[in-house]
């Protein structure tokens, strides 16, 4: 059985002067679910997992499991580039309810195509959960090759992955050579509608914070066969994603949200405010787009 079939954001974590804004994430993650939202993914890219401590990522991942109540099902990540705390992680994640994990290939210390199957494994072999593998060349340094992932397939709670190589022919290599074993997600909001063609389930996607209903809608209608109607929402997102993504993710997404009244606080260093001339061509996709600017 999958994850989940459909949107699935890579939410952002709402931050003030004490740290995690817990009643303002409290209120995006109700605001997706009556938006349609299929799946939260907590503490990824997105999410600036990165910079939080690691009190305040088991805080923020209990506190999604507490707040969702199974009404969607909520992800978390636990990768590092240590396969020792990626373990610790994980544990702690089955151990609050989650309903499965998205574990990034290490990155900075780069191991080999063997080194990332013995890292995958002791994270598959010490919980009893699904596992979501992201592969995201562009900010590992690193490639999780197709043929890897078919000797991956063996392990049992290996389920899926998020693929945001934007390699379309990798993503093909991927389906002819594990089939239906493993669950196909794009990681780009670009290539949601090619890699669902090419059999995947959906989107973990960054748009989908402040455009819910639309991913999701867009997912919908092409599992319902409504080809031409889920290509027109793929089409009519693509300025706005070029928009989301012309700095360093999650820094227009944030202040994108920001400028709608969203309220989610600041960037933790190193990540750092808008050029000027990138933040105009934001609030100008943002308008054309049809959203609502507060400032």
């Amino acid at each position: 059985m999958s994850i989940f079939k459909g949107s699935g954001v890579a939410i952002v974590t709402p931050f003030n002067e004490s740290g995690v804004d817990f009643k303002k994430l409290e209120e995006l993650l109700n605001w997706h679910v009556e938006n349609g939202t299929d799946a939260i993914i907590v503490c990824g890219t997105t999410g600036e997992a990165s910079t939080m401590t690691e009190a305040e990522k088991k805080e923020t991942i209990k506190f999604t499991v507490d707040v969702i109540k199974k009404r969607i099902p909520v992800i978390a990540g636990t990768g590092t580039n240590n396969t020792k705390a990626s373990v610790s992680m994980s544990k702690f994640a089955e151990s609050v309810g989650v309903d499965g994990l998205l574990v990034i290939t290490p990155y900075y210390n780069k191991t080999t195509q063997k080194g990332l199957i013995e890292h995958f494994k002791a994270i598959s072999e010490s919980v009893n959960l699904p596992i979501i593998l992201y592969n995201v060349p562009s900010r590992t340094g690193m490639n999780l090759e197709p043929k890897t992932l078919k000797a991956l397939c063996e392990f049992e709670n290996i389920k899926a992955i998020k693929e945001a190589s934007g390699n379309i022919s990798q993503v093909a290599k991927i389906k002819a050579l594990c089939g239906d074993r493993i669950d196909i997600y794009s990681g780009n909001d670009d290539q949601v509608i090619p890699i669902m063609s090419l059999g995947g389930l959906g989107v973990i996607s960054v748009l989908a914070n402040i455009i819910p209903k639309d991913i999701h809608d867009m997912c919908k209608l092409f599992f319902e066969g409504k080809y031409e109607d889920a290509l027109k929402i793929q089409l009519n997102t693509l300025a706005l994603s070029d928009a989301v993504f012309i700095e360093t993710n999650p820094i227009p997404i944030k202040t994108a949200m920001n400028l709608m009244g969203m309220n989610v606080g600041n960037l933790r260093l190193p990540l750092c405010e808008m050029s000027p001339a990138n933040l105009e061509i934001l609030k100008k996709e943002l308008v054309s787009y049809g959203l609502k600017l507060s400032q």
